[in-house]
């Protein structure tokens, strides 16, 4: 084999070398990006986060409400966040905002911890090209027991 065969050979080895890296890296950050979830609150479909405050039990006992403000929810403007428990202990809370039907990439928010029941944060909706989008809030509580999580619908309007 001469030494151009052997420098071709070899530059193909390493190009498949980084392309697995590169695939282990992505697997790895998708993974940090969805956490395993332990248990999902049921969907609490009468509530409207445009009108009030909404509340959901969660399994395994206790409760979560979410109340976004202003309630026109605009999209493109700054959004505050209030959470709170009951029942349950908290050590952190995140809010994934995921569109309904079309993916809107990643778009979460870490609140603060006021006191254990009460986390604020605040969080930006991004634009969309549908007049009327419908969104899902999915409020992320890391507890002792792993992570809970509860479904909150909404929509904005363009």
């Amino acid at each position: 084999m001469s030494n151009k065969n052997k420098s071709e050979h070899l530059w193909t080895v390493v190009a498949l070398l980084g392309f697995v890296i590169i695939l282990i890296i992505g697997y790895k950050i998708k993974a940090s990006m969805s956490p395993q979830i332990t248990a999902t609150a049921e969907l609490e479909a009468s509530c409207d986060l445009r009108q009030e405050k909404c509340l959901s039990k969660l399994p395994g006992g206790g409760t979560v409400s979410l109340l976004i403000t202003p309630n026109t929810l605009p999209i493109l403007h700054p959004l505050a966040l209030t959470v709170d428990v009951d029942g349950v202990k908290v050590s952190m809370i995140e809010v994934d905002f995921i569109g309904i039907d079309m993916d809107m990439g990643y778009n979460r928010s870490k609140l603060d911890k006021v006191d254990d029941h009460h986390f604020k944060g605040k969080a930006v909706i991004p634009v969309c090209v549908r007049s009327k989008m419908e969104w899902e809030a999915r409020v992320l509580l890391q507890t002792e027991k792993g992570l809970l999580m509860a479904p909150f619908r909404f929509y904005t309007i363009k």
